[in-house]
């Protein structure tokens, strides 16, 4: 069974705000240090302190200004950060119980990885983050967190969400387009014209009509023709066509939904100087997924726990992998009772692995070896791990790349809703007692 890559998602998603949030917080001078003082939540046998809250809040205000969000109330930021850093720490003792951990060697890799990504060494990176008043080593471990509970997330929630063909069948029938890679979009528009210095009422007016015109396309109207007879555009007798746009030449109004909606979709209202404007997608233009690599392989897990240490785990991985070298099958070794002594020792056979399949460790070991070879031990975070890869071929053909792509999305969906559940069925099972009026010691 292959071990998926996606334990990344969660502090993988912030690396696109990181560049913002580097800027905001030279801005802002977020981070200044604050003496230790009351508890304000017991979290089953652990405390969160209000140092610990408004160290989390000075990482939250940059995040909220690089997106342009609204700033609540103190005393509302209070209580939302306070629930963000309960269920953080619900999740750190759920993974402490599970034995998972981040090892030094995976961290630095992160934090070299968001230091790369805004184009700055990771010395720069902490130079940076220091001058603007947060201190490195929060930011080192609050990054540590977010691999953290993206690996929990993974064994709790990823590995448990189901596909079916019939989803994937729904899914390209009516969203393939959305997946191609797109080079050309066809645009049709409607105008619903706004003066220079339109009123209050003027623009309550307009909105009304925009909005009545959209109920009536999605409603199976003709949109050449509603175009033809409402719209206020140039090209209002053409039935609204733009015509044909390279994605690099699309206007600026309709960048975003050339790049996300599907072929006959139309977008809500967009308001701009001159008026609100319904766009929308009337044909797609594109390549289709490029063919990947796949890989066949095989290995052997050995998780360590109280009774085996790392040294026991690689030991015992060198002494299986010679008969492996001695070209055994993974899958045909003999292994007796004695072999698994409260090691966890699992053989598993991941079949066909698609790029990204794997956690970043995997890939690289996996890519190295040619087929029949057998790598030498290495450790993941879910253990230690010999890795024998049988075969490898090209998937080229475009409909199972298609397939594929529409199983990662749906998975994607579900993930989101899946893991508010989980979390929430977590934060129900927990002993809390929220202390953010009284501050008590």
């Amino acid at each position: 069974m292959a071990i998926p890559s996606t334990e990344i998602q969660a502090w993988g998603a912030r690396w696109p705000l990181i560049a913002c949030l580097l800027l905001a917080l030279v801005a802002t001078g977020a981070g200044a240090s604050r003496p230790l003082d009351g508890i304000v939540a017991v979290v089953n046998d652990d405390v969160i302190v209000r140092s610990e809250l408004q160290s989390e809040i000075d990482l939250v205000l940059p995040e909220l200004q690089a997106r342009g969000a609204a700033i609540p109330s103190q005393a509302v930021l209070e209580e939302q950060v306070l629930e963000r850093l309960i269920l953080k720490r619900l999740q750190m003792q759920q993974a402490e119980q599970l034995g998972i951990q981040v090892d030094e060697e995976t961290l630095n890799n992160a934090l070299n990885g968001i230091a790369a990504r805004n184009g700055l060494s990771l010395d720069e990176l902490r130079l940076t983050l220091e001058q603007s008043g947060v201190d490195f080593e929060n930011f080192r471990e609050d990054t540590r967190s977010q691999i953290l509970t993206s690996q929990l997330q993974q064994q709790a929630v990823m590995r448990n969400i189901r596909i079916s063909e019939a989803e994937v069948d729904r899914f390209l029938e009516q969203e393939a387009d959305t997946l191609i890679q797109r080079r050309e979009v066809k645009l049709q528009h409607i105008l619903v014209a706004l003066p220079e210095r339109p009123s209050a009422n003027q623009l309550a007016a307009a909105r009304s009509k925009a909005q009545r015109l959209l109920q009536r396309l999605r409603n199976g109207a003709d949109f050449a023709s509603v175009a033809a007879a409402e719209s206020d555009g140039r090209r209002a007798l053409e039935g609204g066509d733009l015509g044909w746009f390279p994605m690099a030449e699309v206007p600026t109004l309709a960048v975003e939904a050339s790049q996300t909606l599907a072929k006959g979709e139309i977008t809500e209202p967009i308001q701009s100087p001159g008026g609100l404007h319904l766009i929308k997608i009337a044909d797609i233009r594109g390549d289709d997924p490029e063919p990947v690599s796949q890989t066949q392989a095989r290995h052997i897990l050995i998780r360590t726990n109280e009774l085996v240490s790392d040294d026991d785990a690689q030991r015992r991985l060198e002494q299986l992998r010679l008969p492996l070298v001695r070209r055994s099958s993974l899958g045909t070794l003999s292994l007796s009772p004695a072999d698994d002594t409260g090691t966890a020792l699992q053989v598993g056979d991941w079949g066909l692995v698609d790029p990204g399949d794997t956690v970043p460790e995997f890939e690289e070991v996996i890519d190295a070896l040619a087929p029949g070879e057998v790598c030498d031990p290495f450790q993941s975070p879910f253990g230690w791990h010999i890795v024998q890869v049988l075969d490898r071929r090209q998937q080229d053909t475009a409909d199972e790349l298609l397939r594929m792509k529409a199983e990662d999305a749906l998975r994607q969906r579900k993930a989101e809703e899946a893991t508010e559940m989980w979390l929430r069925q977590l934060r129900d099972e927990a002993y809390v007692d929220l202390r953010l009026d009284t501050g008590d010691y």
